[in-house]
């Protein structure tokens, strides 16, 4: 390959451009995926970042420095400048430079620092001097200040290698199914198999926590199952709502030779703690008042875990951070389709779950057939004339719920539903008015927050049967609910922009399934509500979808 057909330049401020068209993008593409966050994705030049959480995520899974410079300059159409090699350098050699080890006394951990100058450095930090233990030359922890002065290093520069001890757990031995409980056949795919070894590993220090990237669809839960059987340990399994939980129970229940008596609920409805229990983050994180402790935090204590499986871990309550500070002797494994966090968090879930071990781009299962292909449809509609002066009037929150409330948005569904009269679908958006309107015209069933669980759930069913052809969902659709029939998603209305709200709706129809997926967004031209649509399409674009903009007159 010539200079001139290579498809990448590295620009001296660290950022990455990744020009599609050449015949090596794909290939580029992969390879500084592991390393380089994606920023911008238009039509010809993708736009990449190497960060320090991007460098020290790569360093987690054992990449080192020089092999990212070699596929810089590997795929780099000019010379790699020198100072992106050397910021490289020196930011993954801050990687490990403090390690948490074992200490002689069970009540805390010992901070093992090598180099004196970053020793002098830790010991004259304001914010860690009320967690270290300092006894000479040397330096500890205690064990409930785990999670916490991880989170402090990673502030100042320095993550650590954990390398202390993890909590083996009470022995919970279980096998999968060849055959379903449900009757179909059932088997681990390859890139689950390898997804739960990145997290177990040979159980050697530093290995046993961690986040696992894969689209909705591919099977996140295969993955924390197969955890759970490869450490054959008592497991806590956190998650979105009640609908999530019970789902875990079923796949549970159907694949795998656990029981129902080793399976227990803990909600807002039920209490059961049992060798495997599945519980809401909404129900340990509540309290009587702002005032007073998480009563439901004691959970975390029982049964003798062995195994927390964080589901859709980008959307940990922020008083889970608090928590987790507590449980970093156990193995914790994050589950997600993507670790971005509208709340810039991101590298609490690094500190405190766990690195990222694996993940495989979405196009790359679309390919092998293990999601469905999707094709993604904006579509512009003007604001009736009515509405033009309430809208130049109103603030800002006026303006993009008036857009997002386009009444011509109704014409749109119904004109959409029926030009695809067999593919089961979901209408999707966030105020509760106009799904209510929309259920009404549509005469479809209409799921909110409101809706009692048994109701969600039975309406889930007859989807899932095909009784139901059409649901119009609020937000509670968003996360963790599997509705694999479904293959066509009409976006009426979404969050200020959302990419984490994006990559789940379009999962709700990336499960495996003979015809391919829609995903229509629509959207009010001119408007405030179009200004955040292009956050939205980011992250699309960046899986590698191909994002059609259509005027509703043209379509």
């Amino acid at each position: 390959m010539s200079a001139v057909e290579k498809p990448l330049i590295v620009q001296a401020d660290g950022s990455l451009l990744l020009d599609v068209h050449s015949p090596a993008h794909e290939e580029a593409r992969a390879a500084i995926a592991p390393f380089a966050e994606l920023e911008k994705s238009p039509e010809h030049i993708h736009t990449y970042r190497i960060s320090p959480l991007s460098l020290w995520n790569a360093a987690s899974a054992g990449l080192a420095a020089n092999a990212i410079t070699t596929t810089l300059a590997e795929f780099s159409r000019y010379a790699v400048p020198e100072n992106v090699a050397a910021n490289i350098r020196e930011t993954l050699a801050r990687y490990g430079k403090i390690r948490i080890a074992a200490a002689p006394q069970d009540e805390r951990l010992a901070l093992e620092i090598a180099d004196p100058a970053v020793a002098a450095e830790i010991r004259a930090n304001r914010r860690l001097a009320k967690y270290l233990i300092c006894e000479g030359e040397a330096l500890f922890i205690r064990l409930t200040d785990r999670g916490t002065i991880k989170q402090e290093l990673i502030r100042i520069g320095y993550p650590a290698l954990d390398e202390a001890p993890l909590t083996e757990g009470k022995l919970l031995e279980f096998g999968f199914r060849d055959i379903a409980a449900s009757g179909k056949t059932f088997s681990v795919r390859d890139y689950q198999r390898e997804a739960a070894l990145s997290l177990v590993a040979d159980k050697r220090p530093g290995t046993g926590f961690g986040t696992v990237v894969l689209p909705c669809g591919a099977g996140k839960t295969i993955v924390g199952m197969a955890v759970m059987r490869l450490l054959g340990t008592n497991t806590l399994i956190l998650t979105t709502n009640i609908a999530a939980v019970h789902q875990w129970i079923d796949e549970l229940l159907d694949k795998t030779t656990l029981r129902a008596e080793d399976i227990g609920e803990y909600s807002g409805a039920e209490k059961t703690i049992r060798p495997v229990t599945v519980a809401t983050y909404q129900i340990l994180v509540w309290r009587p008042a702002k005032d007073e402790e998480f009563p439901h935090f004691r959970l975390f204590r029982e049964q003798g875990w062995g195994l927390i499986i964080y589901d859709e871990v980008h959307l940990l309550p922020a008083p889970m951070f608090r928590v987790t500070a507590e449980i970093q002797s156990l193995r914790r494994l994050g589950l997600t389709a993507t670790l971005v966090r509208e709340d810039g968090r991101e590298e609490d879930v690094f500190s405190l779950v766990g690195p990222k071990r694996y993940d495989v781009p979405w196009k790359e299962l679309e390919a092998k057939g293990w999601i469905a292909q999707a094709s993604c449809v904006e579509i512009l509609l003007d604001l009736p004339e009515h509405l033009r002066i309430p809208y130049a009037v109103a603030n800002k929150p006026g303006k993009f719920r008036i857009a997002c409330e386009n009444p011509r948005k109704l014409a749109a569904v119904r004109q959409i539903l029926a030009n695809h009269p067999e593919d089961p679908a979901l209408v999707i958006g966030v105020y509760l008015s106009q799904l209510g309107d929309l259920a009404r015209e549509l005469g479809a069933p209409l799921i909110t927050g409101k809706t009692p669980n048994a109701e969600r759930e039975r309406l889930y069913s007859e989807f899932r049967a095909g009784r139901i052809g059409v649901l119009v969902v609020s937000k509670v659709a968003n996360f963790a609910i599997d509705l694999p029939d479904a293959s066509l998603a009409i976006q009426v209305s979404g969050s200020f922009g959302s990419r984490q709200e994006e990559a789940q709706r379009l999962g709700r129809i990336l499960r495996p399934k003979k015809r391919n997926s829609w995903f229509y967004s629509l959207v009010s031209r001119h408007t405030t509500e179009e200004h955040f649509g292009r956050n939205r399409q980011k992250f699309l674009t960046e899986q590698g979808y191909r994002y059609r903009i259509e005027a509703w007159e043209d379509v």
